[in-house]
């Protein structure tokens, strides 16, 4: 439909859903004061085919192990505009994992977040444990020695964000406040706002971390995805995001959120009369509406159905353009 007549008719659905939903999440944001908001980040994850829980390097999805630096800034140069020009992004979020970092691939890998950052766009560099079986840090040295790498390369740039943990779904409340703490003691040189405190169980929930004093002024990160639950509706989702986010806001990034990007979805239509347009209305109306950043699954991640981008010679083209217009939304365009 035409951009302006979209507008209007997104404007409209926003104000019906604030009447459904008092006293949910769009409410209590709007005493959130302006300077503090997370939509600085209007971001996409890159992430290795195989699934960024690997055993071994992880590679974004058109890298190769055997890229030397310049092979890697050269290609992800590409991918990053394509990015920009594509979608409208200006935050990419990229994996790493012991060995990703503790072996010689770092030395080709950093290439992809340099590029990143020559183009001017934030970086969240993100730890993965080994599998979807492992919740916690395994290898408590290697995962401090990786870190220590990366903060020693990236510290002092203001466009790096740190996120320590992937889904600590392994750990209970308190005792990945305690992991977490203790990453912010050892790292103490990383300013607390650039930082980014993962929720507890697979990212669900920011409410516990949220509330820990000792992660006081950090950003949260929170993930979201229409298989969890079944709501139909987009005043439904918002109140599922109003339990899941608390009074916390305005630290939280939802930094992992998307839906199906090759079965002609529209997600311009139905926001009250499906699962997946109703969720992903609901994720973007609330983004937009409270100032809040997003980071879709995947932008590019060939096989995955979730990706937005595809391979297209040396750069990238659109899965679903109604996806676009709705993630551009989100993010206030």
């Amino acid at each position: 439909m035409p951009v302006r007549a979209a507008i209007r008719r997104r404007t409209a659905h926003i104000l019906a859903v604030l009447a459904v939903a008092a006293g949910s999440v769009l409410a209590v944001s709007h005493a959130t004061p302006a300077a503090a908001a997370t939509n600085q980040f209007k971001g996409v994850n890159w992430a290795d085919t195989r699934d960024n829980y690997n055993t071994g390097w992880v590679i974004p999805d058109g890298l190769a192990a055997s890229d030397s630096y310049s092979q890697v800034y050269s290609i992800a140069n590409n991918y990053i505009r394509a990015f920009q020009s594509n979608l409208g992004a200006n935050t990419v979020r990229l994996p790493i994992n012991p060995p990703s970092v503790n072996q010689s691939w770092w030395g080709a890998y950093k290439g992809a977040i340099d590029a990143a950052l020559a183009n001017g766009m934030k970086v969240i560099i993100c730890a993965w444990t080994e599998s979807t079986s492992v919740g916690t840090v395994t290898n408590m040295t290697a995962w401090d020695d990786m870190w220590t790498t990366v903060v020693h390369a990236y510290g002092g740039n203001s466009n790096v964000y740190f996120e320590p943990l992937n889904e600590p779904f392994g750990y209970s409340a308190s005792q990945w406040i305690s992991v977490a703490s203790g990453w912010l003691s050892e790292f103490s040189s990383v300013p607390r706002g650039r930082v980014i405190i993962s929720g507890t169980g697979w990212d669900d929930n920011v409410t516990a971390v949220g509330a820990s004093s000792a992660l006081s002024g950090t950003l949260l990160a929170l993930h979201i995805y229409s298989t969890w639950v079944n709501h139909t509706t987009e005043s439904a989702w918002v109140s599922e995001l109003s339990n899941r986010i608390g009074s916390y806001m305005s630290r939280t990034v939802i930094d992992e959120f998307g839906g199906d990007m090759t079965t002609s979805i529209n997600y311009l239509a139905n926001h009250n009369n499906g699962l997946e347009q109703s969720y992903f209305a609901a994720i973007t109306d609330t983004a937009r509406s409270n100032s809040m950043g997003t980071v879709v699954w995947a932008g590019l991640k060939t096989g995955d159905s979730y990706s937005m981008e595809y391979h297209n010679g040396s750069g990238l083209g659109n899965n679903n353009s109604s996806a676009v217009t709705q993630v551009r939304w989100g993010w206030g365009y």
